[in-house]
């Protein structure tokens, strides 16, 4: 009976952590709709629902507390409950991040930003598939999506310096436009963000599974 309840308890920590995994990836696609749409509406429910994924946060974390001073897991079990502890705090960031580009949206002063999404775009495309190959990489324990969100951070990486240089070029050319473009920055600073939280997780995955964490072997 003991065991009957632990392997529920261990369900019900995996399945909560899917479900917080479907919010962010809701909220970073609303988060880059009303970007690339000035949708205004979108952008206000994005910031709504921030809660929704905080409070979830803080439910997986109970999980978790209870399930290793409860139940004291060992090996893949141990790994499984710690892992989940480690990635709910990276959606948690993601899920702000979603919120702090839609509040940045809202504060723009017109539409014509849309023109100089550029790399900014391929960004937001980029890191939304590594936060979905994260999640699915660890729903299926597939490393080789773990690798594939490592080596598109890459991608993320360059695109994030070239639109640095693009909008540090309209700083110096187009004084009216300063506020546009530093907002731009900040938009694609969240988007580098939300890819390195996305390698995290994937990082935390591969723990999941092997044990290891970055190479170093923890459990």
């Amino acid at each position: 009976m003991m065991r009957e309840s632990y392997e529920k308890s261990l369900a019900a920590l995996n399945d909560s952590l899917l479900q917080m995994g479907m919010l962010i990836e809701t909220a970073i696609a609303g988060a880059v709709t009303a970007l690339k749409s000035k949708d205004l509406a979108l952008a206000r429910k994005v910031m709504e629902q921030d809660y929704v994924i905080d409070t979830k946060e803080k439910e997986i974390a109970g999980l978790c507390v209870s399930l290793l001073l409860l139940q004291q897991p060992v090996a893949s079990d141990l790994r499984m409950v710690t892992a989940a502890s480690r990635i709910i705090s990276d959606m948690e960031r993601i899920g702000d991040q979603a919120a702090d580009i839609s509040e940045i949206v809202l504060a723009m002063e017109s539409d014509d930003y849309c023109q100089y999404l550029g790399e900014i775009g391929a960004m937001a495309e980029n890191a939304i598939g590594m936060l979905n190959d994260s999640i699915d990489a660890y729903v299926h324990q597939d490393l080789s999506l773990v690798k594939k969100v490592r080596a598109q951070d890459d991608t993320v990486d360059a695109l994030f310096v070239k639109a640095k240089d693009s909008m540090a070029d309209r700083l110096w050319n187009h004084a009216r436009q300063n506020k546009c473009a530093i907002d731009l920055i900040m938009i694609a600073k969240y988007f580098e963000r939300i890819a390195d939280h996305s390698v995290n997780i994937a990082n935390w995955t591969e723990f999941c599974k092997t044990g290891y964490y970055k190479s170093a072997r923890i459990i």
